[in-house]
């Protein structure tokens, strides 16, 4: 008898079935709303670590996404060579110039002053583009075992920290989110990239049960599992979001999202959904191929209105 095969039987069998995601199940499961005389304060703050010379658009793009998600204050904390430009690009932002190291990437003495920036807000995005991925672990190491209380989304260079230390949000209590494609999520788990295709759900959930987190599998069509084995799916979207910055602007929506009270499980399901749905809109008026990531952004807030506005239907 092949035990593996008989366990790997039994845990599918005993698996949760997965929920696609359709505008009545995001109605049956709504959104945080302010208060209507509410202030910015109420609807929650940002803060989002990331950028270098050589890409200061995905923090640009992360930090808009999250204010069109509805946060109402943002924080940027960036390398000093690009913090003047970023502030001019969000002038919306509060913005922390942070040590630079000559690969363009951010020192590990900023951890402290991160973690009290970080234990201040409500949500926090990790990654939008840096590129020196091993000064970002090395920071990432002192800085979220000393974060408590926001949820953090780690996205991009930030997911190249599993591959050396795979328990690193295990004191986050399922407070954080992971937003791989196919191939990090691959580097993640130490298999090949051919493997998660193959089996994309089944990766997910091993991933989100061994890092301890909300998975965000990004793809044709994109699976969320939460560390407790609840499982969504969003088949909206099309190979147009196939694109530099797409994952930035994602990382962005979710940590808005997050920022206003959503859990990281509603979170991440609500986010995929809007970027894939606003893809669709942009896929139907532009075309499939050539829309950009930034065109995204003004289709999130009217998307979110509608979808929240919808009544849940009589069963």
């Amino acid at each position: 008898m092949n035990t593996d095969k008989t366990v790997s039987r039994e845990k599918k069998s005993n698996a949760r079935r997965p929920i696609t995601l359709t505008p009545g199940v995001l109605a049956r499961w709504p959104l945080p709303r302010p208060d209507i005389d509410g202030d910015k304060d109420e609807r929650g703050r940002v803060l989002i670590l990331g950028g270098a010379s050589e890409m200061p658009g995905g923090i640009i793009l992360a930090a808009t996404a999250a204010l069109r998600a509805g946060a109402g204050k943002l924080q940027i904390a960036t390398p000093a060579g690009i913090a003047p430009w970023i502030a001019t690009a969000v002038p919306e932002s509060r913005v922390f110039f942070l040590p630079e190291l000559k690969s363009g990437g951010i020192a590990a003495s900023s951890a402290a002053m991160l973690a009290d920036r970080a234990n201040g807000v409500d949500a926090v995005v990790i990654g939008p583009g840096a590129v020196d991925e091993a000064a970002l672990a090395r920071l990432l190491r002192r800085l979220l075992p000393a974060i408590d209380g926001p949820t953090v989304i780690l996205d991009a260079a930030a997911l190249a920290v599993f591959a050396t230390d795979p328990n690193i949000l295990a004191t986050m209590r399922g407070r954080a989110i992971v937003t791989p494609h196919a191939g990090e999520l691959a580097t993640m788990l130490g298999i090949e990239k051919r493997d998660v295709r193959a089996d994309p759900l089944n990766a997910a959930r091993t991933a989100a049960e061994q890092f301890h987190c909300v998975v965000l599998l990004k793809g044709s069509a994109t699976h969320i599992v939460s560390p407790t084995g609840n499982i969504h799916i969003s088949t909206v979207g099309n190979v147009g979001l196939a694109t530099s910055g797409s994952g930035d602007t994602l990382a962005g929506i979710v940590a808005g999202l997050a920022a206003r009270g959503a859990a990281p499980e509603q979170a991440a399901a609500w986010g995929a959904f809007l970027h894939g749905s606003a893809g669709d809109l942009l896929a139907r008026r532009v075309g499939r191929l050539g829309y950009l990531p930034r065109e995204l952004l003004v289709e999130i807030p009217p998307l979110m209105e509608k979808l929240s506005r919808m009544k849940v239907k009589a069963t």
